[in-house]
């Protein structure tokens, strides 16, 4: 009979970053989709969007783009987004960690529930932009 021990070594694994709550869809009706290059685009006009990091804390330990708000998926409701814009007519732009990840999919569906209506999506999320070379900042 074989015996096999295990330890800590193997726990210690970076997790799935990309692990979907939702099906991702293609797009989001009402809501514009943006690659990278936009939301650069979009950040340095005169009137930004806030946004908004809807990935949880250990993902966005791995790092997160500046300016990004931190606001999980699974901490998103009227209440908090209330607490953060006052303004329903503010532009809101949502990621996580990229196409596969549905937190940001939560993230949107819930502020147009709660009447938020200038919703954008960068579908390609933290995982896009860090691909194409883009700074981010890195939790220590």
């Amino acid at each position: 009979m074989p015996f096999f021990i295990c330890t800590n070594a193997f726990a210690q694994e970076k997790p799935n970053l990309a692990k979907p709550k939702v099906v991702v869809p293609d797009q989001i009706a009402g809501v514009t989709t943006v690659s990278a290059e936009q939301l650069i685009k979009s950040l340095a006009s005169d009137k930004p969007p806030m946004l908004i990091d809807a990935r949880i804390k250990e993902d966005r330990d791995y790092g997160y783009i500046e300016s990004s708000i931190s606001l999980p998926d699974i901490k998103t409701n009227c209440n908090s987004l209330k607490k953060i814009i006052t303004d329903k007519k503010q532009a809101l732009m949502f990621y996580c960690n990229g196409v596969q990840c549905g937190r940001s999919v939560v993230s949107i569906k819930v502020a147009r529930s709660c009447g938020y209506h200038n919703l954008s999506w960068f579908k390609g999320g933290f995982a896009e932009w860090k691909e194409k070379g883009y700074q981010y900042i890195k939790t220590d």
